[in-house]
């Protein structure tokens, strides 16, 4: 199976907080993950590894977050289509709580929260 091209796969995580470079030395000690900052350009973004596979990343706080947002990891779930994924979850009760975006070079993301307040972040991947 490839997480990447499998509607309804668990296909990234992402940690959010307030000290990337602490959070990377912390989880590439604890969990043995190399770690690659991909610069300026992509804001610091750090790409998490084990052996070869990327498995996730680690991001700053967005200035824009809401005041007071904790850091917390968030899992992607690729979708076939990330608008009308959210339709269906506006339909079954869900809460958009980041439109969807267009991620250069990696696809259209939203996160939406559920009736009962689990967040979850879904992804088209492109190409």
């Amino acid at each position: 199976m490839d997480a990447y091209k499998t509607q309804g796969a668990f296909s990234w995580n992402e940690l959010v907080t307030t000290d990337p470079a602490a959070s990377a030395a912390f989880y590439g000690e604890l969990l043995g993950w190399s770690v690659k900052e991909m610069g300026p350009e992509m804001g610091g973004y750090r790409v998490v590894s084990v052996g070869e596979t990327a498995v996730g990343g680690i991001m700053a706080v967005p200035p824009d977050a809401p005041p007071g947002m904790p850091p917390h990891w968030g899992s992607y779930v690729t979708v076939d289509d990330v608008d009308r994924t959210l339709a269906r979850g506006a339909a079954l009760g869900a809460k958009t709580l980041v439109p969807p975006m267009d991620v250069p070079g990696v696809g259209r993301m939203a996160v939406l929260q559920d009736p009962q307040g689990a967040v979850i972040h879904l992804i088209t991947y492109a190409g």
